[in-house]
């Protein structure tokens, strides 16, 4: 540490705000890149001659190997520690994007396997973000700043919308769909560079003094949690008997179900909503990027708000159970106003409910708190890695499900539905099956 002061006589220094606002910069860009072919995809889909199956199929692409991805990378996580793994993922999901834009110089049937192919490769590089975002917010901050923290990175999946959707909607009204990617590309590269600046340790960062690094260790913060590795292979790691027992534990799964539910709205909001804007509402692909940007900001919103509700509950109860779940519940409960789309005719409206939902589900976006909370000291990357494997399974089964809806009914009424019913089944998730919230604890194996 560099400032050798006592924890009681010297003001504690604020790294860990720096440290949350670089995980929200980067999980800003991280589902900005994401949502490129969202935002791309009515003019790529055109050009290419795709239909809605097709899309769908090519919207998956992401989620497939991102699922797969989960459980190595977040071994690699718990082995190597998550400042180098973190900076090549980013890196390396950049370049992939980037190429995405190269795939309308081919003919339309090796255009689409490429593009499929390297959406693949983007889910595989993306894979470790959020359990190592998890990771860094446990061992830099403590209990009672936790929700507020996990809450603020996450809402940048929101912020990314917000700020990108109107850019990569203008990129591809101005200069083609494909600049959309070359963009997004080449801005992820700057923001792995700063990453590999910015990024320590709690122990090792330059910045921080001897009382913020007690402050938060006492508070619970697990500073040590990458101590000594250093990018080097330690002789132990997770083991598959960790993976078991959070399989065999009633609260995880109850966790893992809620966030399959969860993505579901996420991930219609990333793949189709664009393309509801464009084909059932009938906005152009500028105006459908500045539109999208309402919903997103009121997720924004609702994302950070959710988690100084859940903090505050903390300190208020004591009860951390209490704390995530009453946020949780009530806004599933609240997202499932998406259904109220099919009901009104005004654009106005329609985004007025959009809105509304996507609040609603910022406000219950608390599942990476909860990771944090969850997660064992000895398995924080392989925990975080099984609850991103389960959360995103919706990133492949929402555009498929969404794309053969649209293909047997040709509307978007039974989509929305659908999005709604998986809103509610997680508030019942939370409700009944997950119980107490607390620290898995393994045993010896």
């Amino acid at each position: 540490m560099s400032a050798i002061v006592s924890a009681t006589d010297a003001r504690r220094s604020r790294v860990r705000l720096l440290i949350v606002t670089m995980l929200f910069l980067v999980t800003t860009v991280n589902y900005a890149d994401r949502a490129t072919l969202s935002i791309a995809g009515a003019s790529l889909s055109k050009e290419l001659h795709l239909d809605p199956i097709a899309m769908g199929y090519v919207f998956s692409a992401f989620g497939w190997s991102y699922v797969i991805a989960q459980v190595p990378c977040g071994w690699l996580l718990d082995r190597y520690g998550s400042k180098w793994v973190y900076a090549i993922s980013i890196i390396v999901w950049s370049i992939f994007t980037a190429m995405q834009g190269l795939v309308g110089f081919l003919s339309a049937g090796t255009a689409v396997i490429l593009l499929f192919g390297l959406r693949f490769l983007v889910g595989i590089a993306e894979a470790p973000s959020f359990p190592a975002n998890a990771r860094i917010v446990a061992s830099w901050f403590p209990g009672n700043e936790r929700g507020t923290a996990s809450a603020f990175f996450n809402s940048g999946q929101y912020f990314a919308t917000v700020i990108f959707a109107p850019l990569m909607g203008w990129i591809a009204h101005e200069y083609g769909w494909r600049h959309v990617f070359y963009v997004m590309g080449g801005l992820g590269i700057i923001m792995g560079i700063a990453w590999i600046k910015t990024i320590y340790e709690p122990q090792e960062h330059p910045g921080i003094n001897e009382a913020e690094f007690d402050y938060i260790k006492e508070g619970g913060a697990l500073v040590d949690m990458d101590a000594a590795k250093g990018g080097k292979a330690q002789d132990s790691g997770p083991r598959w008997e960790h993976i078991r027992q959070l399989l065999a534990n009633r609260m995880m799964l109850g966790i893992y179900i809620g966030q399959y539910c969860i993505n579901t709205l996420t991930y219609f909001f990333l793949t189709w909503f664009p393309v509801y804007l464009v084909k059932e509402r009938g906005l152009s692909i500028l105006q459908a990027g500045f539109v999208a940007t309402l919903p997103a900001l009121c997720g924004f919103i609702g994302g950070v708000l959710g988690g100084v509700i859940s903090d505050y509950l903390l300190r208020r109860t004591g009860s951390l159970t209490m704390a995530r779940k009453i946020p949780i519940v009530g806004g599933m409960l609240l997202s499932m106003s998406i259904i109220a789309c099919n009901y009104v005719d005004g654009q106005a409206l329609v985004v007025g409910f959009m809105a509304l939902a996507f609040f609603g589900k910022g406000i219950g976006a608390l599942g990476w708190a909860v990771v944090s909370d969850t997660s064992p000291k000895e398995a924080g990357g392989v925990s975080g890695g099984l609850f991103n494997t389960f959360g995103n399974l919706s990133s492949i089964t929402t555009p498929i499900i969404i794309g053969y809806i649209l293909a047997a009914t040709g509307s978007f009424n039974g989509a929305l539905v659908f999005v709604g019913a998986n809103a509610l089944v997680a508030a019942i998730a939370y409700l009944f099956i997950v119980g107490e919230i607390k620290r898995v604890q393994l045993k010896a194996a």
